[in-house]
């Protein structure tokens, strides 16, 4: 999470909502990790999660990213929560809750629902304080602008 953390931080330091993640293969090796760039790529799907996806699964050369550990600040929204289920990956690890846009658990639970063809381990919690943080003083400093 320590690594998804310093991508939040560069997001942050890029005018990006501050959000890290990382894709870790089984054996722990780290495949890719991202911060969001939506704002940078002008494109509204370049959350951390999706570029981490796309770049764990160039490397590897295969979609479907099983047996891999996605760690991420913030509980991803429904579409991220999608792109993981796709790409199977096996375990969801993430720093704080989104009680507006969450869909791992807070608001929607995409990703451990019966009715889809994969389902992924969640732990929630992660370095929560530190993850709050980043978003907390972002979002401060957003308001005051």
């Amino acid at each position: 999470m320590s690594i998804a953390i310093k991508h939040a931080q560069a997001a942050f330091a890029a005018g990006e909502t501050p959000v890290g993640c990382v894709v870790v293969s089984s054996d722990g090796r780290v495949l890719a990790a991202s911060g969001n760039e939506v704002i940078r790529r002008c494109d509204p799907s370049a959350h951390a999660e999706m570029l981490a996806i796309r770049l764990a699964a160039n490397k590897i050369n295969n979609y479907r990213l099983i047996d891999s550990h996605l760690y991420v600040t913030l509980e991803p929204c429904a579409m991220c929560a999608g792109a993981i289920v796709a790409a199977r990956i096996k375990r969801l690890v993430y720093g704080t809750c989104d009680f507006r846009a969450g869909a791992c658990g807070s608001i929607y639970n995409i990703i451990q629902d019966s009715r889809l063809n994969h389902f992924v381990e969640i732990r929630a919690g992660v370095l929560e304080l530190e993850c709050k943080h980043i978003l907390s003083e972002f979002f401060a400093l957003r308001r005051t602008l």
